[in-house]
């Protein structure tokens, strides 16, 4: 991983039922929002929220949503990698993305080169409780079941999307993969607290730099979001935060930097590496136990 500026963008979605003029209207404002954060901050990379295409809840049917959308690489993909050329970034942004048969629907994030090529597409593989098809009759989205670690000229850069965060396993396989940094594309539902404790743990579980880009404003179905988007260094500290209003943080990653003290304008050398000194003996006598059907004991809410 070399040095370089990146910055995380948090827009609002278009007003209204969601339409092909949504998804055209949100892309102009993506534009707008990006070239602008560019110009101010010279930022290399740029992540954009969850489903910056349409809005995180799409108020109809996963067949209609199907209809709106579509494939990957597709139309709705082609203004952000014309954006992506244009200014010569990499751009990480959410969008869902048609499966093989109506209503099949994936919940993606996606990585343009600075050419505007696709480098990766990663499908969300936990989906939050109400999206998804397997435990909602309402849902839209369908799981993924991969990981996406991609190669670029910044550095290793893997993906998760928003509730993904919850889950260690998911950004580990990724660090292990070699994950320098992870994008976070994000519509977080729940509280800033909740937003911000994941990302720092999972950027601190790996010691990669997490970028946080979550929505703000309020979606098709009237879903209100409040930002706080935020980039974090591999020992966990908030390098920006921004607030709950249209706009971006930006921050300069250095790597040679990234774990040179304990904490923050500490003294104390960073010895530890949570990746090393993994106890692997004792996670493969228990890799039965990790893949094994779990669930809390206290019960859950109405």
């Amino acid at each position: 991983m070399r040095a370089f500026a990146a910055a995380a963008v948090q827009l609002a979605p278009a007003p209204g039922p969601l339409t092909a003029a949504t998804v055209t209207a949100n892309a102009d404002n993506a534009r707008a929002w990006v070239e602008r954060c560019v110009e101010a901050t010279g930022a290399e990379l740029v992540v954009l929220p969850e489903s910056v295409t349409t809005g995180f809840t799409p108020g109809c049917a996963a067949a209609e949503l199907w209809d709106v959308v579509s494939e990957i690489p597709g139309p709705i993909a082609e203004p952000y990698q014309r954006l992506a050329q244009d200014l010569g970034i990499h751009l990480c942004f959410g969008s869902y993305r048609r499966g093989d048969t109506r209503g099949e629907v994936f919940n993606s994030a996606v990585l343009v080169l600075p050419d505007g090529s696709i480098g990766g597409v990663y499908d969300k593989t936990h989906p939050f409780i109400s999206e998804s098809v397997v435990t909602c009759d309402a849902g839209w989205v369908t799981p993924g079941n991969d990981v996406c670690v991609v190669d670029t000229d910044l550095g290793r850069l893997g993906m998760i999307i928003c509730f993904d965060g919850d889950y260690p396993e998911l950004s580990r396989i990724q660090a292990v993969l070699g994950a320098e940094v992870i994008c976070r594309p994000s519509a977080l539902l729940r509280s800033a607290d909740i937003w911000e404790l994941t990302s720092r743990a999972r950027a601190y579980d790996n010691h990669v730099y997490v970028i946080g880009a979550n929505a703000t404003g309020t979606d098709a179905a009237g879903v209100h979001y409040f930002g706080n988007s935020h980039i974090i260094t591999p020992i966990a500290h908030t390098l920006a935060k921004a607030a709950s209003h249209e706009g971006w943080v930006s921050a300069r990653l250095e790597p040679d930097q990234a774990l040179a003290s304990l904490t923050p304008g500490s003294n104390i050398a960073q010895g530890f590496d949570h990746l090393r000194d993994r106890n692997l003996t004792l996670i493969a006598r228990h890799s039965d136990t990790l893949i094994a059907p779990a669930a809390t004991t206290f019960p859950h809410g109405a």
